[in-house]
């Protein structure tokens, strides 16, 4: 069968991260129909784990949710950034550490039903203090919790972040 081919796009709508397109498509059976996508520069997200194992979680409000999360810490692509240097600064901005290794563990679609939202997921070790330098819009707190926590809360649905589930159950069977 093939592929849907689109017949026509528009940009509905340009905000200051993302953008909503319409894409009107017809399928392989003749059917029209029109798609709202989100369109996203991508994103890192980052599981640091202290010298003891700990991991480095930060809690932030999440206005769609109406909720304050627990999550990894993550952050947008900026234009023509590399996700290595991206997941390197939003270690520091968020909270506080530098790594002295970054590597990358997984890249996935984060919901590719209306979204091209990208993400590259990465492990940050040797990490040495510095200080936080957070966004105007943001309000974190750093946490910590041994590998074991971490996994538990994901279990009793205390860590409900898909990407914060992807990455610890992606880089703590590593270590």
């Amino acid at each position: 069968m093939a592929d849907p081919k689109l017949i026509h796009r528009e940009v509905a709508f340009k905000g200051r991260h993302v953008q909503v397109r319409l894409d009107r498509i017809v399928d392989s059976k003749g059917n029209t129909t029109t798609l709202e996508i989100v369109e996203h520069p991508g994103a890192v997200c980052v599981v640091p784990l202290l010298g003891n194992g700990d991991v480095v979680l930060v809690r932030q409000y999440r206005h769609a949710t109406g909720t304050r999360l627990l999550e990894i810490c993550a952050g947008g692509l900026n234009p023509g950034e590399a996700p290595l240097d991206a997941a390197r600064r939003e270690l520091e901005e968020e909270t506080g550490y530098l790594a002295g290794s970054l590597v990358e563990r997984a890249r996935f679609w984060t919901t590719p039903g209306f979204t091209t939202e990208f993400m590259y997921l990465f492990e940050a070790t040797d990490l040495v203090k510095t200080q936080t330098n957070l966004d105007e819009d943001e309000i974190i707190d750093v946490e910590t919790a041994t590998q074991d926590e971490a996994l538990r809360m994901i279990d009793d649905g205390r860590i409900q972040d898909a990407k914060s589930i992807l990455g610890l159950l992606r880089v703590l069977p590593h270590r």
